[in-house]
């Protein structure tokens, strides 16, 4: 079954607009997680605007100690400081993201020849540390090739693009770009997890398309319809498009 990581950036966000400690991000997780959600993921940047360091020990103790089926999944641009905090606190999986400190969000994958090096030190890294690493990579057939070359487990489809055309006829163009990459993810023995402005809208279009999903990343889309509908009803209705389609073979 195809799982859905609930991504806790924009509660994070709401919570450090005032010093009054709530929303209280380890309740929202127990919530999501208590709801059926499959994992938490979170993205801590050198700024601390939304995920903070110091949260990142709570909510991985939160998923050991309360949901051991669960997978914690920490997000970032893998700098020593980011490696160190990974090490430290040894999620399931790391998803590295060519972020820069000063970006508002992921918008773009990794140009992975040009961060061969980089890649190859950080990822050979985590392996030692027995964590699962996933590359965020744009649609483009030859970037799973790419992954595989310098050790990554798994690719993470940015699909932005898709969720921002969805519906036109460039949403059909974005869709097949996807599904080419993960044909080709496939076929390089990588996994394949997918994030970025999927919705309830879009998702299944998403999903039936691209059949070798293993994880969805969602975060944005998610909490603001947890505004209205609450989370633990936001999560089941997500849980509800990705249930009875079977996980794609390659996955690690």
């Amino acid at each position: 079954m195809i799982r859905l990581s609930v991504n806790l950036n924009a509660v994070a966000m709401l919570r450090n607009r005032r010093k009054v400690g709530w929303p209280n991000l380890t309740h929202i997780a127990r919530v999501v997680l208590e709801a059926g959600a499959d994992g938490i993921t979170v993205h801590p940047r050198p700024d601390e605007r939304h995920i903070r360091r110091a949260d990142v020990p709570e909510l991985g103790k939160l998923v050991r100690e309360g949901f051991p089926k669960a997978e914690f999944n920490i997000e970032g641009f893998p700098g020593p400081e980011f490696l160190d905090l990974v090490e430290v606190n040894r999620p399931d999986q790391a998803t590295f993201v060519p972020d820069d400190p000063d970006q508002g969000t992921s918008d773009h994958g990794w140009d992975i020849p040009r961060h061969s090096p980089l890649l190859r030190a950080a990822i050979a890294r985590m392996k030692g540390a027995g964590i699962r690493v996933s590359l965020f990579i744009d649609a483009d057939r030859r970037a799973p090739g790419n992954a595989a070359d310098v050790g990554a487990d798994r690719v993470e489809l940015y699909t932005g693009p898709y969720g921002a055309s969805f519906s036109t006829p460039e949403g059909g163009r974005q869709l097949e770009m996807l599904a080419a990459t993960a044909q080709g993810a496939a076929a390089a023995g990588l996994g394949v997890n997918a994030g970025h402005d999927l919705t309830l809208d879009n998702l299944g279009e998403f999903i039936k398309a691209v059949p070798q999903t293993i994880e969805v990343s969602i975060g944005h889309a998610i909490t603001a319809d947890a505004l209205t509908m609450g989370f633990p009803e936001a999560v089941r209705r997500y849980r509800g498009l990705l249930g009875g389609v079977s996980v794609g073979s390659g996955s690690r």
